[in-house]
C-alpha cells in the first residue's frame, strides 16, 4: 500500500520498521519539528525523524495542522491508502482523517477503552492493571474513541517499569499495524463500559505519599520510570526512587519513617524497602551505597 506514517518517539520507530520490511510504500513520514532537548538545549531530532531520514523517506515537520489548510491539501495529494499514526503529537482534523482511502489507522498502547489519552503506558502501570496491550483503531475526531481492528494484549509483571512495558507494546505495535492492513478486519465500536483516561504526566505526579499502601507506591515507582520518576525528600532535598521493593507484613511504625538503617520506609499499609535512589546532580545509585554516605538512622523522616 501506499502509506503515510505519522509519528514522534521511540515508540513509533518499531512500526516504521515493520511497515517498510513488509514491502508497504512509505510516501511520506510526518514528525514532531526538531526541538531543543537534554540539559544544553541542543536541537534534537525526533528518533521518527533519524529513522526515516536514514530510510530515505520524504520527512515533513509541521508544528501545526489542525488550521492548515495548504497542509490539508498537500496531505491529500500525496494520495495514499491510509496514514498510520502512532504518537504523532498533534490532533488531526477532519480533513486529514479522511483524506486516505482507508482513513487513519492508530497504533494505541492500550486496550480500549481503557486508557484513552496521553499516558496509557504509565497509567495502567500505577493503577496496578494485571495487563496491558496495543489496539489498532480507526481514528475519529474524538479521543481515541474510534472503533477498534485488532488488539493484542501482554500480561504487566511485578518487575515491569513504563520503560520495559513501553519496549513491549510499541513491538507489538509493528506487528499489528502490519497485520491490521494485510487482513483489514472489521473495525468494532469501543464499548461505552470501562472508558478510563490517562492525563498528561506532570512532574508532580512523581510526589510519593506514604500514607498510601506500599503496593500503591512501588506502583508508582514503576509506572513513572524513566519519567517523571517518582519522588521524596529528606531534608528539603528530592531523592529520586528507582526501585523499590513492597514489604506489606512490615506495620506499625509512624507513616514515611525509616523503620531501620536500610531506607525501609513505613507506609499507609506495609513498608517500603528502597532498592535504587538519586541525589540530585547524581547518578541513580543502590541504597546501600546512599546510605554507606549518609546515614538514614531508624526513625528518620522522609517527606
Amino acid at each position: 500500500m501506499r502509506l503515510i506514517f505519522m509519528g514522534t518517539p521511540d515508540f513509533a520507530v518499531p512500526a516504521l520498521h515493520a511497515l517498510m520490511a513488509a514491502g508497504h510504500e512509505i510516501v511520506a513520514v510526518y514528525t514532531q519539528p526538531p526541538r531543543p532537548a537534554g540539559r544544553g538545549k541542543a536541537v534534537r531530532r525526533s528518533p521518527v525523524h533519524e529513522a526515516a531520514e536514514a530510510a530515505g523517506i520524504d520527512i515533513r515537520t509541521p508544528a501545526r495542522v489542525r488550521k492548515d489548510v495548504a497542509e490539508h491539501e498537500a496531505f491529500a495529494a500525496l494520495n495514499a491508502d491510509a496514514a498510520v499514526v502512532a504518537a504523532y503529537g498533534l490532533i488531526l482534523p477532519k480533513a486529514m482523517l479522511d483524506a486516505p482511502r482507508l482513513g487513519c489507522l492508530n497504533i494505541h498502547a492500550s486496550l480500549l477503552p481503557r486508557w484513552r489519552g496521553a499516558s496509557p503506558i504509565q497509567s495502567s502501570i500505577v493503577a496496578g492493571d494485571s495487563q496491558s496491550g496495543v489496539s489498532i483503531m480507526q481514528m475519529d475526531e474524538g479521543l481515541d474513541t474510534g472503533a477498534v481492528l485488532l488488539e493484542e494484549a501482554t500480561p504487566i509483571s511485578a518487575s515491569d517499569t513504563a520503560s520495559t512495558l513501553h519496549d513491549r507494546l510499541s513491538e507489538i505495535g509493528g506487528r499489528l499495524i502490519v497485520r491490521a492492513l494485510q487482513e483489514q478486519p472489521v473495525a468494532v465500536p469501543q464499548s461505552e463500559e470501562g472508558v478510563t483516561y490517562a492525563h498528561m504526566l506532570k512532574r508532580e505526579d512523581g510526589r510519593i505519599d506514604w500514607s498510601r499502601s506500599c503496593e500503591d507506591i512501588d506502583h508508582q515507582i514503576r509506572g513513572l520510570t524513566p519519567w517523571p520518576g517518582a519522588f521524596t525528600t529528606l531534608d528539603d532535598v528530592v531523592l529520586k526512587i528507582g526501585a523499590a521493593t513492597p514489604v506489606p507484613e512490615q506495620s506499625g511504625s509512624e507513616v514515611g519513617t525509616a523503620i531501620d538503617h536500610a531506607l525501609t520506609i513505613a507506609c499507609g499499609t506495609g513498608a517500603l524497602r528502597i532498592e535504587r535512589i538519586q541525589k540530585p546532580g547524581r547518578s541513580m545509585m543502590n541504597a546501600s551505597d546512599f546510605v554507606r554516605g549518609q546515614a538514614v538512622p531508624k526513625g528518620t523522616r522522609l517527606g
